[in-house]
């Protein structure tokens, strides 16, 4: 398959994405940077490869919503894929992940993150841009816990990007739609509703302990999530922001206005932390490392959230050093000074491919038999004479 030899080629160049579309060439991103690997592509070749990509449940969802999500094995690659029409046809994103969760040392974050998995209950939030690490981040903190705690864990992705092995923890993954239709469903599977549809109890139907929510995208998810982290579990969550407080301000603005005063308390009652990150390219290393901001949930940042003064909590940040809280500014002087930094392994691109088997070894070609050439020497002959008569044999 096609695909396969551009995320072979990608890995080697060190990218994070591939991107395809009909008409226009393939592009890598390699250290935030788009280069074209490929030539333009004909339409009926993108659409034959995407259909391939799909079962045929799948492919009718496609045709009909316009995009699909799935997330797969490439070449010895997981890769999370995302493919969508255009007015050019059917184009893909494709995102190359590693083959394997890594700690928080291994993802190059500051070790004090680890304290945000000792909370008992409570909610964790991981933020940031499109395409900065959240996933990686997120994995790294399920990672903390697996290793360190013997907890049941419950996963509600779309798609599943990382798997992971059991170690001390007890770890399942759901991926929405494969095994839930949605995030919401999911969330009320792993949580026993009361009779008030509205609410849910701290009786769990499946019983987690943690609970991790890929993406918190609807109000209604986000509801879900508050009352599971009320109700005596610590729940991992990420949700697209630049900055901690945008993280929660706008959490409580995808809710009606007159139900806000109570969000903003609710938030208050059961926030951890906040961890919101981007991707800083550091020359001297040739790498990309996460650049954070954190956000614990101190006494004066609690407060600051029940009154809605989302602008002061950078303030309250700034000040918040002996509370673990972290400004970009503090943290990139922390990367400024760290040394030992843990570099990426980049296995070959073919390294994943059994290399062919060796030709045979061609048979030398039998050297033509001559034929003896008898002359007769005369002993009073000169060598001169002798020297002809060999000529004369050969012709």
């Amino acid at each position: 398959m096609i695909l396969a030899e551009w995320v072979m080629k990608a890995r080697a160049l060190g990218a994070s994405d591939v991107h395809v579309q009909a008409g226009t060439p393939v592009v890598v991103r390699v250290r935030g940077e788009l280069s074209a690997i490929s030539e333009a592509l004909p339409a009926a070749r993108v659409a034959e490869m995407s259909r391939e990509l799909l079962n045929n449940e799948q492919w009718e969802q496609f045709r009909a919503r316009g995009s699909a999500d799935l997330s797969i094995n490439v070449a010895g690659t997981r890769c999370r894929l995302n493919l969508f029409q255009t007015i050019r046809g059917v184009a893909l994103a494709v995102r190359l992940l590693t083959s394997s969760t890594n700690t928080l040392q291994g993802c190059n974050l500051h070790p004090d993150l680890a304290r945000l998995t000792e909370a008992q209950t409570g909610l964790v939030i991981v933020s940031g841009p499109t395409g900065c690490g959240k996933s990686t981040t997120l994995a790294a903190l399920i990672e903390e816990v697996n290793a360190s705690r013997a907890k049941n864990i419950i996963a509600i992705e779309s798609p599943i990007e990382y798997l992971y092995t059991n170690q001390r923890s007890f770890i399942r993954q759901r991926e929405v739609p494969t095994h839930s239709p949605s995030y919401e469903q999911a969330i009320v599977d792993a949580l026993r509703e009361n009779p008030d549809v509205q609410a849910i109890v701290d009786a769990l139907r499946e019983n987690p302990d943690v609970l991790v929510i890929g993406e918190m995208r609807t109000a209604e998810a986000m509801r879900l999530t508050l009352n599971a982290a009320e109700t005596g579990h610590l729940v991992l969550a990420t949700m697209h922001s630049s900055t901690c407080a945008e993280a929660l301000n706008r959490m409580c603005m995808s809710f009606a206005a007159e139900i806000q005063g109570s969000i903003r308390a609710q938030i208050a009652d059961c926030l951890v932390a906040v961890v919101c990150q981007r991707l800083e390219y550091l020359q001297d290393y040739q790498l990309r490392v996460p650049l954070c901001e954190v956000l614990m949930a101190s006494s004066n940042a609690k407060g600051t959230i029940r009154g809605g003064a989302f602008s002061q909590l950078a303030t309250v940040i700034q000040s918040g050093g002996e509370d673990g809280m972290w400004s970009f500014d503090r943290y990139r002087r922390w990367m400024e000074q760290k040394r030992d930094w843990v570099m990426p392994s980049r296995v070959e691109a073919s390294a994943s491919v059994a290399p062919p088997p060796p030709l045979p070894a061609a048979k030398p070609k039998p050297k033509p038999t001559e034929a003896p050439i008898d002359i007769s020497i005369d002993e009073s002959a000169d060598l001169t004479e002798l020297a002809r008569k060999i000529d004369e044999k050969i012709r």
